[in-house]
């Protein structure tokens, strides 16, 4: 599905990020692992080549509005082309809002949405070039209605995300652009893992298809996204939650 394509997966150490990568590369992409664990970039890395694939590994911080433009450049040295952008990195905080501290908002806004916001700035002048490109947001059903697990920042962040993915939608289609987002709901990544049994029970028992989500199961919903199966998609926000939220 993606043969000869090129993506820049941001986040892709751990969870939905990793599991992307694994997915996107397994359709034939070439993939660049961006995040801030080079260790665990380099095993997926090693992962990625020994299935017969192609990756690349890039590190930093996606809101250094440095790190988008020379994750973008030192692709296009490596691959040629950038032809996907999955922007994934993000960080949440559990603090309701008078006790969440400043600092822990900025910090939550600058990832999330100040960090998705620079890699676009940094593809969308190659993909114009290019006359065409995927641009992939992950963002969350928190963006959507609320949750109580979640600090405001989070669903703020997210709710910004995605509005951007439209507006950028609407101004990327005459270029051949596609921009869209997929929103999960409760999926077992390495924060669900420190919930409680309790916790775990209850959440799952909200989701009427009984079962936690995957990061595979999100994995699929992006590369669907990454693809030409998708072409007559843009500025889509999908529920990927198991029903826990439907509109």
């Amino acid at each position: 599905m993606l043969k000869g394509k090129t993506a820049i997966i941001t986040g892709a150490s751990r969870g939905i990020g990793r599991a992307c990568a694994l997915r996107l590369a397994g359709a034939g992409a070439s993939v660049v692992l961006h995040g801030t664990n080079a260790q665990k970039l380099a095993d997926l890395k090693a992962e990625i080549i020994a299935a017969g694939g192609r990756a690349e590994v890039f590190v930093g911080d996606v809101a250094d509005p440095n790190t988008g433009p020379a994750a973008v450049a030192f692709t296009l040295d490596k691959f040629g082309s950038v032809d996907v952008l999955v922007n994934n990195a993000g960080i949440n905080t559990r603090a309701p809002t008078l006790e969440m501290s400043l600092e822990d908002w900025n910090r939550v806004i600058d990832v999330n949405l100040n960090g998705t916001l620079h890699f676009c700035r940094a593809v969308l002048p190659e993909m114009i070039r290019q006359k065409g490109g995927k641009i992939v947001n992950v963002s969350s059903t928190t963006a959507k209605t609320p949750h109580k697990n979640a600090a405001p920042a989070y669903g703020a962040s997210k709710a910004a995300v995605n509005y951007l993915t439209m507006h950028l939608a609407y101004e990327m289609a005459p270029h051949g652009i596609r921009v869209n987002a997929v929103c999960p709901g409760p999926v077992e990544t390495d924060m669900s893992a420190q919930w409680s049994t309790d916790y775990r029970e209850k959440v799952t028992a909200g989701v009427p298809l009984g079962r936690l989500g995957a990061a595979q199961d999100i994995a699929e919903i992006v590369l669907f996204l990454a693809s030409e199966q998708s072409a007559f998609i843009t500025g889509e926000s999908i529920n990927a939650n198991g029903g826990t939220y439907m509109n």
